[in-house]
């Protein structure tokens, strides 16, 4: 379980960054495209954590399934 969320937290920072990279270079150039595409970066760049924030709930709400179902088998 431990293995997961460290690699789910890696892709996740990683992607930040790629995310924090692009609106910036979508900010700067200048074609008609850019527009809507700095609209799109920067809305992931604000659902990415929640997101995230989400898988980490969820994950502490399993373990914790988990620890109630091993207490009440002893």
């Amino acid at each position: 379980m431990k293995t997961w969320k460290r690699i789910l937290a890696l892709l996740g920072a990683v992607g930040l960054f790629v995310l924090y990279a692009g609106t910036l270079v979508f900010a700067l150039i200048d074609s008609p495209l850019s527009s809507s595409l700095l609209k799109i970066s920067v809305a992931a760049t604000i659902l990415l954590p929640v997101i995230l924030y989400a898988c980490i709930l969820f994950s502490r709400l399993i373990d914790r399934r988990d620890d109630d179902a091993s207490d009440s088998d002893s």
